[in-house]
């Protein structure tokens, strides 16, 4: 099962066998337990529930913690479930970094980082106006499209809130799988901020 979640741990480089320095993120990813299997039999769809981090049993509410008991399994902070790569261990079994290997390839999903209310150039990329004295417009947006309309065309890229979005990374390379840590260095960066949950899954697209 190439499924599994994680905690992104950080950012570092190391050396490849050939010599070069790739840039990789580590994440920490499982052990996870799995809590329910869910069939189209009974549900009306095929499903994994994985379940990772430890949380104390005050912090879990009535439903989930007889969710953990009726699984057999210790209260765990994060559930997820995926619909692809459904074989591997039944409920109570665990998924650890042992089912992936150096050269696979996976997608990434986390939250993005939090960037408040921004303005059009951090959050869209915009180029600015002039940066000479007289130019008076250096770093607010211009033009808020046609006058015509008399009001804002829906679409339009505008300050505003930046961040904390589900976002996907694809076709990311796993550089080393450590199975004696649970940890993955993945080539490139990946969604979030440290400690952030990741979810980490089997590439959808193959590499060209």
């Amino acid at each position: 099962m190439k499924n599994i979640l994680g905690r992104k741990v950080g950012m570092t480089s190391i050396f490849t066998e050939d010599g070069r320095s790739v840039p990789v993120t580590v994440i920490e990813a499982g052990p996870c337990t799995v809590v329910e299997r869910r069939t189209k039999e009974s549900h009306g769809y095929d499903a994994v529930a994985l379940a990772f981090g430890n949380a104390k049993k005050a912090r879990v509410n009535r439903a989930m913690a007889g969710h953990y008991k009726k699984a057999g399994v210790e209260p765990k902070r994060y559930v997820r479930e995926f619909r692809t790569d459904l074989e591997g261990p039944e409920v109570g079994g665990v998924v650890t970094v042992a089912d992936f290997a150096n050269g696979d390839r996976i997608d990434v999903v986390g939250i993005s980082k939090g960037h408040g209310f921004s303005g059009g150039i951090k959050r869209h990329n915009f180029s600015g106006g002039g940066a000479s004295h007289g130019s008076m417009i250096h770093r607010q947006p211009a033009s808020n499209s046609d006058t015509n309309a008399g009001r804002v065309l829906k679409g339009s890229r505008r300050p505003g809130h930046f961040g904390v979005d589900r976002t996907t990374h694809q076709n990311l390379e796993i550089v080393r799988a450590d199975v004696e840590r649970n940890l993955l260095l993945v080539k490139g960066p990946v969604p979030g901020p440290r400690n952030g949950l990741l979810i980490i899954r089997n590439a959808v697209k193959a590499a060209r």
